[in-house]
């Protein structure tokens, strides 16, 4: 080396090159911003978009590529997101639990608080786990699916009215799950260890974010003028599918547990509250006293 001269720093392996456009970094500020009009949670909805447009996983993408130039397809996703397109249907998929699942337009998206009941039935059944589940109004198959992650040596039935739903169900299925198009469990002969539900429970009039009333299927969200419409029709089946010794998780909307408490205890259950992170009542567990 020459007297004076400097030391060379290694170039960064994917560098953004002048005229090429923004880094990753950059891109992704500048969507981050635009996005709190349309987002509660902008900056991890720019990082999702991003990762899906570059390919790769979030992590990996936080991790090393920053400084790499942001792909041409960005800034269209970043246009349907301003429009309130949920993020889960632009980039195909969601996760829940300890899996993903593919989801898109025609099906509910898996939400945080439903993974309640999936803990329900962890500390009900523990290691050991139920032998048969069933998931009413399985939609992706988000419920059955996460419980057979968790007891591999259990089968389970998923039943939804959409075929929609059912056709991502199917694709996100293990070779444990069969899935069914049916009216909740009209047709059912069979009685199970654990029943998993989360039926649509909101009141017809319901002000809902314009990302879920747009966009996501209103069969799988509306209940009647009270939204107890889908519980009214549970309660007996219930009773009738569950095995001995068996439990329900149900899913409950907030300010719900009262009302369906009483429908619930009116066809002989023993109930017991969960609530999800925010403190909300989001699970009822039932079981029935043995006759």
């Amino acid at each position: 080396m020459k007297s004076g001269a400097s030391p060379q720093t290694p170039p960064h392996p994917n560098p953004p090159h002048r005229g090429e456009g923004l880094s990753v970094r950059a891109a992704l500020n500048a969507a981050t911003a635009r996005l709190a009009a349309a987002s509660d949670t902008p900056r991890l909805d720019a990082e999702l978009l991003m990762a899906h447009a570059l390919g790769t996983e979030r992590e990996t993408m936080l991790l090393d590529m920053g400084d790499n130039v942001a792909p041409e397809a960005f800034p269209a996703l970043v246009e349907r997101r301003l429009a309130h397109e949920p993020v889960a249907y632009i980039i195909g998929r969601r996760a829940f639990w300890t899996i993903a699942l593919e989801v898109g337009p025609g099906v509910l998206i898996p939400r945080p608080d439903s993974e309640t009941l999936i803990e329900a039935a962890l500390a009900r059944f523990g290691a050991a786990g139920p032998g048969r589940i069933l998931d009413l109004g399985t939609g992706p198959g988000t419920l059955l699916l996460a419980a057979l992650d968790i007891w591999p040596g259990a089968t389970g039935l998923g039943v939804d009215a959409s075929e929609a739903a059912l056709a991502y169900a199917r694709r996100n299925a293990k070779k444990r799950a069969e899935f069914r198009l049916g009216d909740w469990g009209d047709g059912i002969d069979e009685r199970f260890d654990l029943i998993l539900c989360n039926p649509p429970y909101v009141a017809r009039a319901a002000d809902l974010p314009r990302d879920v009333a747009t966009y996501e299927p209103h069969a799988a969200l509306f209940a009647g003028g009270d939204g107890l419409a889908a519980y009214r029709v549970l309660a007996p089946q219930f009773v009738r599918l569950l095995a001995p010794g068996g439990t329900v998780c149900l899913e409950i909307g907030l300010g719900q547990e009262k009302a369906v408490r009483e429908l619930m205890r009116a066809r002989g259950f023993t109930i017991e509250s969960r609530s999800d992170l925010k403190g909300i009542a989001r699970c009822l567990v039932l079981t029935l006293d043995p006759q």
